[in-house]
This record gives structure tokens, C-alpha cells and sequence, in this order.
């Protein structure tokens, strides 16, 4: 084994050691124990930690390694200063909501996806459970800590957190905790009683304390954003560039922003005049925000839809990818308990086992309020050509170090996504030009989403302003505006990472088509961008200018 090959195996076994969720729900070692610990001795040992890595892959010398070699050395570079730089927001103190980055309902999200399939695993999973009062404590004593240095929550999201464990707490009938296939009747029995008697009492001392500790010292909806943290440039500026691996400036991404939203008029009316009979944008977006005919009738409705689009892409791909991901998809709701404050869907990823599909979740709270228009372009993004066939063919590559594979680089998988809605016009998947309407919005949403982000964190816009902003630039719902801002309050920077992706993957595949004209495939440029695992988008630019390289090089003789 190469040196960078052993030091990418070291940082991946780093990771699972203070993530132990994530090799569990991968099925890459059902059997590890534990949540992880968030205390502030163990960030300062993980960050340290972080820190030798880095400077032990800045020591490898770039020169006489191989092209995956250098590549995996450039990606243990930028994940480990990314960790070190999310480590240094200490945002786990005041990142409290009822979405999933919240770490109390990140478990209710998580660990209900780990496959029990036999005793042993079953006796790691009750240990699981077991183990949730101390890490909520943990968790409790840093937003105290946050409290304490003036790194306060948003109050009116630490309510709704309140909330969602109200909402968690008075069903235990349909606990997420409950759904793993029980592998014998003592682990069902002692998982009900340890759910009753440790579980849910630890998220009820959470809850009380976040309603009465907590909460009361909440920044108003007037100051949302992390400019209004101390330091709180600096902590924006470090989350902007974790999640979008680049320098680009907020003012570079919200002018950025504001030309896109711009350019998208022309879209709209070419649309609206054939389906609606206007041009005008505001007639457009009323008419998709209030024609009863693009609501959904049931939760049904929009599952069948989702399943049906994925299905068209999933025969369509072998025209557009050389190499086809094998692993299943399922579609499936949000689960209640979440779905209030949860966005219109989400994806997560296959197990390396194979005993979970790569599951898309699509959001049906309140469906007669959510619009039908954008029910294929979401299932584009969040399956295939979207999520699950970037995920799964990542997890394909065997040959390349475990880092490679499960690599979180949100620029490359966030602008895949996106990429591939527009990937489906192009390969005629869109049914009609209401989902193409659709189509629109949703890029429409990722463009006022470089605005607000950087408007609330950087500009410091008020939650309403963000509100207004998304009501004037987009059709979306009003229940669909407000999760989101609220998503961009609780999450800052993550939003930036959509756009920048697209723009930058969409910029080289131009630039290669430029170059090698005739020669250029498309099949070949999917199964690049897709063949190396998540990439910082610096490190793509690399691997796409030496293909295109070596195929103007080869076609030159």
C-alpha cells in the first residue's frame, strides 16, 4: 500500500472513530458501538487530530506520484482543512432546529436507518440507543456553552425544535427508533423498554432545557445570520468555503445570484406564453402558485409521480452514462414526525451491503399545498441522473481508497444534482412543459439561493427580507419558502454549494467540448465526473483538463 493510500485509509478510520454512525448505516461495520462525542475536549482532540493528517499529505510530494495518487492526496488536503475550518464555527453550539444538521434530530434520522440483521447486531444497536442521554448532554452542554459566549441560536428555530421532540415524544407507537426489522423477540422487547424508560425521558430533559434554557436567550427573526455571532465574517466566510471549495466571495455569489434570477426571465416567458398565454413573470408565478390543478391530491399521488420519473430516467441513461450504477432506489415519505420543517425531499445513499436501497424521501406534509410542477425535476435531482447514481457509483469504485468513495464534498454532489436537471431536459425526460416550468423554479429557488444565503449570513438581512426576496424571484409555495429560508438559517453556507457546483461542472463540460469538438463524449465526460468519487471542484477541474489532455493528445496522432 502507497503511502497515500495509507494515510487516506488513517483518515477515513479518524472519521468513523468520531462518527461511528457513519460505517454503521453504511454497512461497512454494523457492529461498531456509539454516537460520537461533540464536547469540547473531544473537538479539540479531533481537530488536532485533522491537523496532522493535513500536514503529513502536504509533505507527500506531488511529483512521481500516479494520477489517482495525486488526486486522493489533493482530496485528504481539502477534506481535512474542510473539518478543521467547520470545527473552528464551534456552530455545533448554536446549530439547533427541527432539521436533520440539528444533532438531536440528526439521530432520529440516522439511526433509524441502521440494518439489524442478526443478534450481535442487534446487541450493538441497543447500545445505540443507550448511548443517547450522555451524547444529548454533551450536546446540551455546548449550545450552554454558545450561551455562554454570546453564540446564540435563532429562536424561533430552537422552537421549532421543541416542537419536532413534542411531535416525536406523543407518538411513541411510530417512533423511527422502532423500525428496524427486530432479529428476535428479547431485542424487540428490551428495545421498547429502553426507548420508554432511557430514550425518550433523555429527549424530554433536552427539550426542557432548550424551552427554558435556551430559548429565551434565541437572536430574533430581525438577526438570523451568523454576521450577528462574534466573529460571525469570519465563521461565514470558513462555512462558505467548506461547503462550496472555492474563495468565491459572498458578494461575487450574490451578484452571481441576482444575474442568473435575470436571465431566467426569458425562460419563463418562452414557457408561460405556451402554457399560460402571458410573458409577464408575475402573471406566470401566480398562475403556478394558485392553479388548483398543479396541487397534488394525495401523498400517493406524489410518490407515484417521483417513482415514474425515475423510472423514465433509469431507462434513458444508458444513452447518456457508460457506466450504469446497479444498486436499487426506492421511493418513500419524509417521516411524519420530521416532515414540518423538512425540505421538499432528500436522498440518502445505499448501504455498501446492499441490505438499504438508496432511498429518496419526498416531502408530503401539507401535499395539497405542494405543487405538482416540480415533482419530476426533484426526483431528477434526488435520484437518477441525480443523488443516487453519483452515490452509488462512488461506492462502486473498489479500486480507489474508501476517502474516494464516501467522500462529502457538497460543491461536487449539490452541483451534480442540479446539473442533472437540466441533464433531464436534455435527455427528454420531462413529461410536458408544466415539469418544465418546473424545472425552472427549481433553478430558479438554487439562484435566489446564492442571494439569500449570502444576503442572511453576510448582508444581514432579516428572516423576512429572505422570505420576501424568494416570494418576488420564485414560484414556490409559501410552505415551501419559509422551510427553506429556515433551512439557509439553521445551515449556513450549505446553500451556496448548488450553484456554484452547477455553474463550475456545466463550465467544463463547455471548455471540453470546446477543445476537442468532435471528439468530445458525453457518455465519457459523465463517467469522468462520476468515476473519481466526490471532488473538490478544484481538484475536478484538474481531472477534467488532463482527460481532455490525453484525448486531444491521442487524437492529435
Amino acid at each position: 500500500m502507497t503511502a497515500v493510500a495509507a494515510l487516506a485509509d488513517e483518515y477515513v478510520e479518524l472519521l468513523f472513530d468520531i462518527d461511528p454512525l457513519s460505517p454503521a448505516v453504511l454497512g461497512l461495520d454494523p457492529l461498531r458501538t456509539g454516537l460520537g462525542q461533540v464536547s469540547e475536549d473531544a473537538e479539540r482532540e479531533h481537530r488536532a487530530a485533522f491537523e496532522r493528517i493535513l500536514a503529513r499529505a502536504k509533505a507527500i510530494e506531488s511529483q512521481g506520484l500516479g494520477d489517482q495518487e495525486r488526486v486522493t492526496r489533493d482530496v485528504l488536503i481539502s477534506a481535512a482543512q474542510g473539518h478543521i475550518d467547520q470545527y473552528d464555527t464551534r456552530s455545533v453550539e448554536f446549530t439547533i432546529s427541527d432539521l436533520f444538521i440539528s444533532p438531536a434530530a440528526n439521530l432520529l434520522t440516522i439511526v433509524p436507518m441502521i440494518s439489524v440483521a442478526d443478534s450481535a447486531q442487534g446487541e450493538a444497536h441497543l447500545e445505540r440507543l443507550a448511548a443517547i442521554p450522555e451524547y444529548l448532554r454533551e450536546v446540551l452542554g455546548r449550545h450552554r456553552a454558545g450561551v455562554a459566549a454570546g453564540r446564540l441560536p435563532v429562536a424561533h428555530l430552537v422552537r421549532a425544535a421543541v416542537s419536532f421532540i413534542d411531535r416525536y415524544l406523543a407518538d411513541p407507537g411510530n417512533d423511527p427508533l422502532l423500525r428496524q426489522q427486530a432479529p428476535d423477540a428479547s431485542f424487540a422487547e428490551r428495545r421498547t423498554r429502553l426507548l420508554a424508560d432511557v430514550v425518550h425521558p433523555a429527549y424530554a430533559e433536552y427539550r426542557d432545557a432548550l424551552a427554558n434554557e435556551i430559548a429565551p436567550h434565541g437572536r430574533p427573526e430581525e438577526r438570523p445570520g451568523v454576521c450577528h455571532l462574534p466573529d460571525g465574517e469570519r465563521v461565514y466566510a470558513a462555512l462558505a468555503r467548506v461547503h462550496t471549495t472555492t474563495d468565491r466571495d459572498p458578494e461575487d455569489l450574490h451578484a452571481t445570484g441576482l444575474e442568473l434570477i435575470e436571465q431566467l426571465a426569458d425562460e419563463y416567458a418562452v414557457l408561460g406564453e405556451k402554457v399560460f398565454g402571458t410573458r409577464e413573470l408575475p402573471e406566470i408565478f401566480h398562475r403556478l402558485r394558485t392553479d388548483p390543478a398543479l396541487r397534488w391530491g394525495s401523498a400517493e399521488e406524489l410518490l407515484d409521480t417521483a417513482r415514474s420519473a425515475i423510472t423514465r430516467a433509469e431507462r434513458a441513461a444508458p444513452d447518456w452514462f457508460g457506466t450504469i450504477p446497479p444498486q436499487p432506489w426506492v421511493v418513500e415519505p419524509i417521516p411524519s414526525a420530521e416532515a414540518p420543517g423538512a425540505p421538499a425531499a432528500y436522498y440518502l445513499l445505499p448501504s455498501t451491503d446492499g441490505s438499504r436501497p438508496g432511498t429518496y424521501f419526498a416531502n408530503t406534509y401539507e401535499v395539497t399545498e405542494r405543487f405538482r410542477h416540480a415533482a419530476e425535476v426533484t426526483a431528477f435531482h434526488e435520484a437518477i441522473p441525480g443523488h443516487h447514481f453519483q452515490l452509488s457509483a462512488a461506492l462502486n469504485l473498489t479500486e480507489l481508497p474508501l476517502l474516494r468513495r464516501l467522500g462529502g464534498f457538497n460543491a461536487y454532489a449539490e452541483g451534480w444534482g442540479l446539473y442533472s436537471e437540466r441533464l433531464a431536459h436534455e435527455m427528454g425526460l420531462y413529461s410536458d412543459d408544466i415539469a418544465l416550468l418546473g424545472m425552472l423554479s427549481m433553478d430558479s429557488m438554487r439562484a435566489g439561493r446564492l442571494v439569500v444565503d449570502t444576503g442572511l449570513h453576510a448582508k444581514g438581512w432579516s428572516r423576512q427580507q429572505a422570505i420576501d426576496f424568494l416570494r418576488n424571484a420564485t414560484p414556490m409555495p409559501d410552505v415551501e419558502i419559509v422551510a427553506e429560508v429556515d433551512r439557509y438559517i439553521g445551515y449556513p453556507g450549505q446553500a451556496l454549494s448548488y450553484m456554484v457546483g452547477r455553474l463550475e461542472i456545466q463550465r467544463l463540460r463547455a471548455e471540453a467540448r470546446r477543445r476537442l469538438g468532435p471528439e468530445f463524449d458525453i457518455k465519457a465526460f459523465h463517467d469522468l465526473v462520476l468515476g473519481g468519487g466526490a471532488l473538490p471542484l478544484s481538484v475536478l477541474g484538474d481531472v477534467v483538463g488532463d482527460w481532455v489532455e490525453r484525448v486531444a493528445t491521442a487524437t492529435a496522432r
